[in-house]
């Protein structure tokens, strides 16, 4: 029997041991590599060469989604599987576009993860119906991505100056991206602009 040699990123300690330690009760699985931030899963996989990257969707350095997308860039025979707490439609939107073959939410059955990480293997798309459907009725995210920074900066708490010196702007230039993000999300203000954006899943 050929093994699915997989590379996972997880960056909750206990969780990547306990996942580490799931996939590898399946005899057709060999966990190559596993790595606890975004930004560490390309080099991780340039050096194991995995059949399979399980991808936690919130990871720090970068998310999931970028990791992946990067990855299929890199090695674009490493199909991934996305897992994800959060059902949130924009969020498999995004998945979609950077090339994910898989998208599973972390309370489905530990069947369910053995089952969708052959299928990724094999080439087959893993993504729930539910979530499925939702994200085909989900309108498209209005904004760019230069908005979609200023916005993910603002959700971390960073306020005008703050956001003006980690994009190299000028607080006047966030302060009008601002206005616009609440404009075209109608908000009401820019916490009200946070919640749509992050219940949409256009920012992780």
């Amino acid at each position: 029997m050929l093994s699915v040699k997989i590379l996972l990123a997880e960056d909750v300690h206990m969780v990547r041991g306990a996942l580490v330690a799931l996939l590898e009760l399946e005899p057709d699985f060999e966990v190559v590599a596993a790595v606890d931030r975004g930004d560490r899963v390309v080099d991780a996989a340039l050096e194991a060469r995995p059949d399979v990257a399980v991808l936690d969707v919130d990871l720090p350095g970068v998310d999931g989604l970028t990791a992946a997308a990067r990855l299929h860039e890199r090695l674009p025979g490493c199909r991934t599987l996305i897992l994800t707490s959060l059902g949130r439609p924009g969020t498999l939107r995004r998945a979609l576009a950077a090339h994910v073959t898989g998208f599973l939410l972390k309370d489905a059955p530990s069947d369910q993860l053995a089952h969708a990480v052959r299928s990724v293997a094999q080439g087959q798309r893993v993504i729930d119906p539910q979530l499925a459907l939702s994200a085909w009725d989900c309108p498209d995210n209005p904004l760019s991505p230069r908005e979609l920074e200023v916005l993910r900066l603002a959700a971390q708490g960073a306020d005008a100056a703050e956001i003006a010196g980690s994009l190299y702007l000028s607080k006047g230039t966030v302060r009008n991206y601002l206005t616009t993000i609440v404009a075209k999300l109608n908000a009401r203000n820019r916490i009200d602009a946070v919640r749509i954006a992050e219940e949409a899943g256009w920012i992780p």
